[in-house]
């Protein structure tokens, strides 16, 4: 039910707060992982934990791409929308649908993937590595004998891409949505 209202003070802060905390965890990532790699016992272990915290961070980014672009367009009705409104909901679409694309299937593809090629570096006394990995020349040498790892080597660098093009994508958004806000203030 869209509504050609301005919207409450309480709705322009909650699309506030999402717009930032969306920008906060995708800016706050990078340091996250970075300790993780420092602080892990080993590679498995930053696997695992990776595992764990990327899901969290693509759902919770795509919960708020979702609720932004919902209160926006409650309090922008289609047929009243300028050009600047318009691309702006589909600045949110966009961000909406990359993050969920991104959570839903690349963020999972790389979690198992990861799982699978863990289990054969297990097998193969690899993995124990602690911090970056000191071992490169056990891991190439498996990839050149390992047909399978191999394979799982090369669909987790794509899905890594892809899913690095898909931050990037959000980031792109967002950082446009918050321009967008920013030159709409009536006052600071």
């Amino acid at each position: 039910m869209p509504t050609d209202q301005e919207p409450t003070f309480t709705v322009k802060l909650l699309q506030l707060i999402l717009i930032s905390t969306y920008w906060g965890i995708m800016s706050d990532w990078i340091p996250v992982c970075f300790q993780y790699v420092l602080l892990s016992p080993d590679e498995h272990t930053y696997g695992f934990i990776q595992s764990r915290l990327v899901p969290f961070y693509l759902h919770l980014g795509s919960a708020c791409a979702f609720f932004n672009l919902t209160i926006y367009a409650v309090y922008h009705p289609s047929d009243m929308l300028d050009d600047r409104e318009a691309f702006q909901i589909f600045i949110f679409f966009v961000s909406v649908t990359v993050s969920a694309i991104n959570a839903q299937w690349f963020g999972q593809m790389t979690s198992e993937i990861m799982a699978d090629m863990h289990l054969i570096e297990q097998a193969c006394g690899l993995g124990q590595d602690i911090g970056l990995s000191s071992n490169r020349e056990a891991y190439a040498k498996l990839c050149e004998t390992d047909i399978k790892y191999r394979h799982l080597s090369n669909r987790l660098w794509l899905y890594r891409l892809l899913s690095s093009l898909c931050n990037l994508c959000c980031i792109g958004c967002n950082f446009y949505s918050l321009c967008y806000m920013a030159e709409n203030l009536v006052a600071l």
